[in-house]
C-alpha cells in the first residue's frame, strides 16, 4: 500500500515504489499533520536552493582550493607533501564532524547546530585567510571541515525530516543537480580568483560564501524538527542510538552500498589528472573538458532517476541497475587498462570514464534515500553515520590509486572494480532487495497506545 501523503493517519514503515506491497508494519502517526512541515513543502523550490547550497558548501571548499595548492608551497615554504596535508585536513573534519553534529541535531532541533556550525566554518575559513604558517593552515583547516560538516548533515537530515519515501528520492536527485554543479565549477573559479589575487583571496571568497549562507539559513530555513521528535540521553543516548541504526542490516548495508560507490568516484576524482594527462597526453584544457562532461553525465543521470524513474520504478532496482553498470565499466576500464584490448586511446578511457560517472546518478542518491528511509526520529544520527562512511571510504581509496606510480592506469581501475563489486555483495548480502524488510529503526511507535499490526511473511 503506498503512502496517502501528510493527511493520512497511517503509514507505511518502509516504503518502495507504489508497486511495492506493504513489506512490515502499519503504524498509527505520533502525532497529528503539522501546518508548518505542509508550508514548508509548498515553499520546496526555496528549501532545494537552501539544501542545494548547503550541500555545495564542503565541495566548494575542498575544490576551489585546488588550483592554490602551488601557490601555497610557495609562499609558506612548505614541502608540496605537508601542504597536500590542508586537504586531508579538511576531509578529515568533514567526516568526523558529521558524527558529532548530526546526533546533536536531533536533541536540539535542526536549526541551532547548523547556525553554530555556519558561524564557526565562517571564522574558521576568515583565520585561513590571514595563516601566516602551514601548522596554523593544516588546524584551521581542519576546524573548517568540521564545521563545515554541519551544513551537508543536517541538509540530508532536513530531507528526511520534511521529505517521505518516493518524494524523498526525487529531491536528492534534485539536489544533485545543484551540488554536483559545486565540483565542476569550483577550481574554475579558485583559478580565476588566483588571476587577480593570492591562495589568500580563495578563502576570502570562501568566507564571503559562508557569510551569505548563514544569513540565508537564519533568515528562510525554518527548524524542521519538532521538540516532541527529539531525542534525549546525552552521549549515552547518542552511542546507544548509532548503535541501533548500525545492528539495522538492512540500513547499514545501504550505508556501506553508498559508501563504496562514492569511493569509486572517489578514486576517479584522484586519479583522472594524471591518468588523462600523464598516461593519455591530453592537455589540461581537455582533462577540464572532459572532467565537465562526465560531471554533466552524473548529473543528467540523477535528473533522469528523479524525474522519471522514481515512481514507476522500484528504487532498489533502480540501485541495482546503477551498482551493476559501475562494476561493468570498471571491469572494462581494467581490462582496457592492461592491455587486454591492445594499445586504446583516449577515447576508449574517456568512455568507460563516462559510463561509470553518470551511473554515479543512479547509485547515489537512492541509497541515501533507502537509508533514510530506515529511520524517522533520528534522521540527524543516521545522517551522520552516512555522511561519515562516505567520506572515509573517499579518503581510503584517494591515496590507494597512485601506489604504482602515475604510468599506468591499473591501479584506478583496480580501485573502482573492488569498490563497486563490494557495493554489489553489501546490496545483496545484507539489502536482500528481492525479500521483505524488517521495521525500520526508530519508526516503532512506543508510545501508550501506539498498535503495531505486524504484516504476514515478515523478514
Amino acid at each position: 500500500m503506498p503512502e496517502t501523503g501528510p493527511s493520512s493517519h497511517v503509514r507505511n514503515v518502509v516504503t518502495d515504489d507504489p508497486e511495492t506491497p506493504p513489506e512490515s508494519v502499519a503504524l498509527p502517526e505520533r502525532t497529528p499533520p503539522r501546518p508548518a512541515l505542509g508550508k514548508q513543502r509548498r515553499t520546496s523550490l526555496l528549501i532545494t536552493l537552501v539544501l542545494g547550497g548547503l550541500t555545495a558548501l564542503p565541495p566548494l571548499s575542498m575544490d576551489m582550493y585546488l588550483p592554490a595548492l602551488p601557490d601555497v608551497t610557495q609562499t609558506l615554504n612548505s614541502p608540496a607533501a605537508t601542504v597536500q596535508l590542508t586537504l586531508t585536513a579538511c576531509l578529515t573534519g568533514l567526516a568526523l564532524g558529521q558524527v558529532v553534529i548530526g546526533p546533536m541535531s536531533d536533541r536540539w532541533g535542526r536549526r541551532r547546530p547548523l547556525l553554530i556550525g555556519m558561524i564557526v566554518y565562517v571564522l574558521a575559513t576568515a583565520v585561513c585567510a590571514i595563516a601566516s604558517s602551514i601548522g596554523l593552515l593544516i588546524a584551521f583547516r581542519l576546524l573548517q571541515g568540521l564545521a563545515g560538516a554541519a551544513a551537508i548533515v543536517i541538509a540530508r537530515a532536513v530531507v528526511r525530516d520534511l521529505y517521505e519515501g518516493l518524494e524523498m528520492a526525487r529531491f536528492f536527485s534534485t539536489l544533485m543537480l545543484i551540488s554536483g554543479v559545486a565540483p565542476v565549477i569550483a577550481p574554475v573559479v579558485g583559478g580565476q580568483v588566483l588571476r587577480i589575487t593570492d591562495w589568500r583571496g580563495v578563502f576570502v571568497v570562501l568566507t564571503v560564501v559562508g557569510l551569505l549562507l548563514t544569513l540565508v539559513v537564519w533568515r528562510w530555513l525554518r527548524e524542521t524538527l519538532p521538540p516532541e521528535h527529539r531525542q534525549d540521553g546525552g552521549l549515552g543516548g547518542t552511542l546507544r542510538t548509532m548503535r541501533t541504526l548500525l545492528a539495522d542490516r538492512v540500513f547499514t548495508g545501504y550505508v556501506l552500498a553508498g559508501s563504496f560507490a562514492f569511493a569509486a568516484l572517489f578514486a576517479y576524482v584522484s586519479a583522472s589528472s594524471f591518468v588523462v594527462q600523464e598516461i593519455y597526453g591530453a592537455s589540461p584544457q581537455t582533462f577540464s573538458l572532459l572532467f565537465g562532461i562526465n560531471s554533466v553525465g552524473l548529473i543528467a543521470v540523477g535528473q533522469i532517476n528523479g524525474r522519471i524513474l522514481v515512481g514507476r520504478v522500484s528504487l532498489d532496482r533502480v540501485l541495482a541497475t546503477g551498482l551493476t553498470v559501475i562494476t561493468l565499466a570498471a571491469t572494462v576500464l581494467l581490462l582496457m587498462a592492461c592491455g587486454v584490448f591492445g594499445e586504446v586511446g583516449l577515447v576508449p578511457i574517456a568512455a568507460g570514464l563516462f559510463v561509470l560517472m553518470s551511473a554515479m546518478g543512479l547509485a547515489m542518491p537512492n541509497s541515501n534515500a533507502q537509508a533514510l528511509m530506515r529511520t524517522r526520529h533520528a534522521a540527524g544520527s543516521a545522517s551522520a553515520l552516512l555522511g561519515t562512511a562516505t567520506f572515509l571510504a573517499g579518503a581510503v581509496a584517494s591515496p590507494l590509486v597512485g601506489v604504482a606510480g602515475e604510468k599506468t592506469a591499473v591501479p584506478m581501475a583496480v580501485v573502482q572494480l573492488v569498490c563497486g563489486l563490494a557495493a554489489v555483495c553489501c546490496f545483496l548480502g545484507m539489502c536482500r532487495p528481492w525479500r521483505r524488510r524488517e521495521p525500520a529503526v526508530g519508526s516503532v511507535d512506543t508510545s501508550p497506545g501506539a498498535v503495531a499490526v505486524e504484516a504476514a511473511g515478515g523478514d
